[in-house]
């Protein structure tokens, strides 16, 4: 949704503090934070030309960075978007070089739309030439976590087969057929800190109908 329809005040009275960035068409990215919200910036927080997208915002809550972010799809391997995709991730890179210091509390989460290893895929050969599991999308994930984010969901589920995305048709959810796509990278203060995470299954089943997508969750114990 644009910036101007997001229910900021619905959520206050929830006791949330938000900072929303989205244009209303086909992607928007939100943090809500019941332990502060400031100094918000909306798309990288760099000196280069905006986004073409609204697909990152950042806020400090509670002490901790926070990014959510919303990585491009892809689409299919020969595509534009698919460039556009590692590109972002690149900037992304050079992003955290540039302006943050991973010895501070920061955490990057959303949808990443890429499965980290082949068993974050119900079934590695279904998805053969496709996105979210190409090697350049894994590598640009690589390239992230060499920078010293952690994948803080992984050691609480080391077996995998664990998803947070289904697709709607052909009943994929009631069959397991799905893919862990959203993450949660968090630098080494918090993923010291980490005492447990999942994926909330039941909002998949909710109605009315419920998004493709599972809320992936994380605790920290975090000193005030």
């Amino acid at each position: 949704m644009a910036d101007a329809a997001f229910p900021a005040m619905v959520f206050e009275g929830l006791g949330y503090e938000t900072v929303h960035h989205g244009d209303g068409r086909w992607n928007g990215v939100a943090i809500l934070s019941r332990v502060g919200l400031v100094d918000p910036v909306l798309g990288f927080d760099d000196d280069d030309e905006p986004d073409r997208d609204t697909r990152i915002v950042w806020a400090t809550c509670g002490g901790v960075r926070v990014a959510s972010v919303y990585v491009p799809n892809g689409r299919a391997l020969d595509e534009e978007h698919y460039q556009y995709k590692l590109g972002w991730l690149a900037r992304l890179r050079a992003n955290l070089d540039a302006r943050h210091d991973p010895s501070q509390p920061l955490v990057i989460c959303g949808d990443y739309n890429i499965a980290p290893f082949d068993d974050d895929v119900w079934d590695v050969a279904a998805f053969e030439g496709a996105t979210h599991v190409s090697e350049p999308e894994r590598a640009a994930l690589r390239e992230l976590e060499t920078w010293g984010l952690t994948d803080v969901f992984r050691p609480h589920h080391p077996d995998g087969k664990v998803f947070s995305w289904w697709d709607y048709r052909g009943g994929s959810f009631h069959k397991g057929q799905g893919m862990r796509i959203d993450l949660l990278l968090a630098t080494a203060p918090l993923a010291e800190v980490c005492t447990g995470a999942g994926v909330d299954r039941d909002a998949r089943k909710g109605k009315p109908t419920p998004s493709d997508h599972a809320p992936t969750w994380a605790d920290f114990e975090v000193e005030p």
